[in-house]
């Protein structure tokens, strides 16, 4: 870096030359003593003129400098001078070294960059030979061994394939000894070598429990074993030989998670939820299966449909079922009400397992509806709400439909009430009795401490209804509109209030920037909610979500 490689240049009455200075050696007219008397000689020289390379001359064999970089042209042909030179310099000796400054930079820019990751997009693709990245993690190695029996071939003949799947096929098989010698038999055999990760692993280990779980029930397929040796897992199941869900076969795979938020995409892509997709979702994304698979049976074509996994995801988070085509101008108003309750896209709006068994379309009166956890959910948000919600709530109940009372009613007898009302003592009393595994694992238990304040007090069916309904759901309704109507007329004549934008917005655990958007909920004429600040009061408003852009 220290050597010049700019261009020579000769007097007139002289030979050309080229010099060059290394880092240990001074160039003549630089040292201090002399330095005068360079500048002096420099100022009398003549202009200086590029020069050209003689043949054959060794010497001039190039007019510059000797330069530790080889040169891109063929040997003996010199550079064009370059045009932008500065013409007739006066200066006796080439010009300085370049800076090191330039090459540094460059060499620190070039060594902090970093390669990039690819950008996650919102919908994901295959991740099939993804999941055993490099790096220290594949290193670690994972333990493959389920401990099931290892002599599946001692017990089943296996058969050709007939299905196949992401992570494995599923083959025909037919009993040697035991209680299904002779018959025949499905067996889904899991590839170890695609299990790259412990939580496949474990997926695997999950779906043999919940299998055992499920097994001797009427609507389930039939579990029989789990095998494995050092290439695959065996499962051996019920073989179902009359095709598969569009010839009214249901899928195995839909079951119930614990009551807590998973952030992993696991299912099939035409079940799956669009919470799921972004990676949170809950119980709900069960119910939104249902709604898919309630939807094929009904219709006998997918509503949700691409012809590659990534396409099946775009369409579930973009498009809307078709519930115009043929068969459903043929279809009840309760059932494709009942479909497109599951199938909202809004996680909060879409109906629970035990609403689900109360609506009209499937409700049977021989049937007893479960006790729904998401009772406990509502009572606990009213319990803690402020006495202006708590009268919004209570108007919001006067104008639910008889369906929806159907429900609240089965719900409010479950926690058997004492002369027409419930405190706490129901609600412990009800969950004792009822409580599931999955109970156990989530936190309900924990809102029976939220509930306390109900120790003291007693609800009755009314004040139960406001405490339980969910605004979101009935947002949801065919008839929300009639509903909301009927509810504000109530709100007016038993808890509308004036109020301003400001004690709005902490009602609605807003902050300052919300108060332009509360403006118009109150009227101007008295100071209250207005029938538009009624809806968003319940609903809630968030800034996020707010689109204020103009159109």
């Amino acid at each position: 870096m220290g050597q010049c490689c700019a261009k020579g240049a000769v007097l007139s009455d002289q030979a050309p030359q080229s010099t060059s200075f290394s880092n240990n050696e001074a160039a003549p007219g630089r040292s201090n003593d002399n330095s005068s008397n360079n500048h002096q000689s420099a100022a009398k020289s003549p202009s200086w003129v590029p020069t050209t390379p003689v043949a054959g001359d060794s010497n001039n064999g190039s007019s510059y400098a000797a330069s530790p970089f080889q040169s891109p042209l063929p040997h003996g042909v010199p550079p064009s001078p370059s045009p932008s030179g500065t013409p007739g310099r006066k200066f006796k000796w080439p010009l300085p070294p370049p800076s090191p400054a330039k090459p540094i930079m460059r060499m620190m820019r070039k060594k902090g960059q970093t390669k990039k990751t690819p950008k996650q997009g919102p919908i994901p693709e295959d991740e099939e030979g993804g999941g055993g990245g490099g790096g220290e993690e594949s290193e670690v190695p994972l333990d493959k061994n389920f401990g099931y029996p290892k002599n599946i071939a001692a017990k089943y003949e296996l058969g050709k394939e007939v299905g196949r799947g992401h992570f494995g096929h599923t083959c025909w098989a037919k009993g040697k000894k035991g209680e299904l010698k002779g018959e025949s038999v499905a067996v889904k055999v899991i590839s170890k070598a695609k299990m790259t990760t412990a939580i496949a692993i474990e997926d695997v280990r999950r779906e043999v429990k919940i299998l055992k779980s499920l097994c001797g029930h009427k609507h389930m397929i039939r579990f029989h074993d789990a095998f494995e040796d050092g290439n695959n897992v065996y499962i051996v199941m019920e073989l179902c030989e009359g095709g598969e869900l569009l010839d009214r076969i249901l899928s195995r795979d839909i079951v119930l998670f614990a009551e807590q938020r998973l952030n992993d995409i696991v299912g099939s892509a035409y079940y799956v939820a669009p919470e799921v997709l972004h990676r949170s979702y809950s119980v709900e994304a069960d119910m939104w299966s249902v709604g898919v698979i309630t939807y094929i049976l009904l219709c006998g074509s997918r509503p949700f449909w691409a012809r590659t996994e990534s396409g099946i995801f775009r369409s579930v988070l973009r498009a809307d079922p078709n519930f115009n085509d043929s068969p459903w101008p043929s279809v009840s108003a309760e059932a494709k009400d009942f479909v497109k309750r599951l199938l909202n896209k809004d996680h909060r709006k879409r109906m629970t397992a035990a609403q689900a068994l109360s609506h009209p379309w499937i409700r049977s009166e021989a049937q007893e509806v479960p006790l729904d956890i998401f009772i406990f959910k509502t009572v606990k948000s009213y319990v803690r709400a402020t006495p202006f919600r708590r009268a919004a709530l209570k108007a919001l109940s006067k104008g639910i439909p008889e369906d929806e009372l159907v429900y609240l009613r089965a719900q409010f007898e479950l926690l058997e009430p004492k002369d027409g009302h419930v405190s706490l003592d129901n609600f412990r009393a009800a969950l004792t009795r009822n409580v599931t595994d999955a109970m156990k694992e989530s936190r309900v238990i924990d809102i029976l401490h939220v509930l306390e304040p109900l120790s003291y007090k007693k609800m009755g069916f009314e004040e139960f209804c406001a405490a339980a309904i969910s605004t979101y759901q009935l947002e949801a309704h065919d008839g929300w509109d009639k509903i909301a109507k009927t509810a504000f007329d109530h709100f007016e004549q038993e808890g509308n209030r004036v109020i301003s934008v400001q004690e709005l917005a902490l009602e609605m655990n807003l902050g300052p920037a919300a108060h332009s958007l509360l403006a118009d909920c109150i009227r101007t004429s008295d100071g209250r909610l207005s029938f538009l600040g009624y809806t968003k009061f319940l609903r809630g408003v968030t800034i996020r979500s707010t689109n204020t852009r103009p159109r």
